[in-house]
């Protein structure tokens, strides 16, 4: 694939606390599933954190995400940017993750993979030309992670990235890398 434009400026993704879902290793991409206490409290933990002064909060329209960011951000707002969402799986929403087919592989009723990277790219370079005095910081999902990362970094979708972790994707002018907060 080639490679993608390059966002204005450095962003922060942190995909949402622990869910339902995620304990109970079930595909939910588009389902709608609540936060675990674990994912409330990681939530939570979030808050305290030292984040700049100047930060450009966002989620993703899934509940999972805006709960996640109002634990984390109590005191601060935030924007809904729908090209945040997780991807539709179709017919695996709801099935055991083991059963999670192969990426580059359309399910039927859902989203093909590059139609999600063009989502996520246009939502993160806007969100980013948006904030150009403040640090974007984008509660989302693991499959928009693992798309920026084929986006701007590696190339590569990676591991799946842990709950309620910011990772940085800095803006070094030629690339971008990411990196654990």
């Amino acid at each position: 694939m080639t490679a993608a434009p390059l966002p204005s400026r450095s962003f922060c993704l942190i995909r949402h606390g622990e869910t339902t879902a995620n304990a109970d290793e079930i595909i939910a991409g588009v389902t709608d599933v609540p936060l675990t206490q674990l994912g409330r409290d990681q939530a939570r933990a979030l808050s305290n954190r030292i984040w700049p002064e100047q930060t450009a909060i966002y989620a993703s329209p899934m509940s999972r995400a805006k709960h996640t960011a109002e634990l984390a951000f109590p005191a601060r707002g935030f924007e809904v940017d729908d090209g945040l969402r997780e991807r539709n799986w179709g017919v695996f929403e709801g099935q055991p993750l083991s059963e999670q087919p192969v990426r580059e592989n359309t399910p039927d009723w859902g989203e093909s993979w590059p139609d999600m990277l063009m989502r996520v790219q246009v939502a993160i370079t806007g969100i980013c030309a948006a904030s150009p005095r403040a640090l974007p910081v984008l509660v989302c999902h693991s499959g928009v992670i693992r798309a920026a990362r084929v986006l701007w970094t590696t190339g590569d979708v990676g591991q799946r990235p842990p709950n309620a972790t910011p990772l940085l994707f800095e803006n070094t002018g030629n690339k971008l890398l990411e990196k654990t907060l």
